[in-house]
């Protein structure tokens, strides 16, 4: 082994050492499913392999692999899943409107039953820590989409979990 390869492979271990829990709870939440979760994460492993050397500052590891995981994901389920008609419209409730406490579980379900189209822009918002702008240039749609979808994906999950809440209250009354 070269000492370029053995610089490779460290750079490689520290990152899966670093990133690999961050990474498969990224997989899970995007495809609700264990397995595909552990595959997705092996994945983006192999594919930062291949391409580590385009990785230039090490600070950007973390944006990188999650770029990385996501593609593999939206290539996985484009090739499984036709596209969904959305004819439903939300209202946005208003700000003040407090979120029960969640278990991962409700968390990962509800996130299921979102679609893709709403899911993936919400997860790159609050897992990626990515800009409005950002999520518009990597999904190559207009900004106003983001937006839009960003505002859906909530006011859906806002109403799944109040009436999650409703249901708890009902039980316990």
């Amino acid at each position: 082994m070269s000492l370029q390869n053995h610089t490779t492979s460290e750079e490689l271990a520290l990152l899966v050492d670093q990133y690999y829990q961050l990474l498969f709870r990224y997989a899970y939440r995007l495809s609700g499913d264990r397995a595909d979760a552990e595959d997705l994460t092996q994945q983006t492993y192999l594919v930062a392999q291949k391409k580590l050397s385009q990785l230039r500052d090490m600070s950007l590891a973390r944006s990188w692999l999650c770029t990385i995981l996501r593609n593999l994901f939206l290539k996985k389920i484009t090739k499984k899943i036709t596209p969904v008609a959305l004819s439903q419209t939300f209202d946005l409730p208003s700000e003040e409107k407090m979120m029960p406490e969640l278990t991962s579980s409700e968390l990962q379900c509800a996130l299921k039953d979102l679609p893709e189209d709403f899911r993936v822009p919400l997860l790159m918002f609050y897992f990626e820590e990515k800009t409005y702008k950002e999520i518009a240039t990597e999904l190559s749609i207009p900004l106003g989409t983001v937006m839009s979808r960003l505002a859906r994906a909530k006011s859906f999950l806002q109403e799944r979990f109040s009436s999650l809440s409703k249901e708890e209250t009902t039980i316990h009354s």
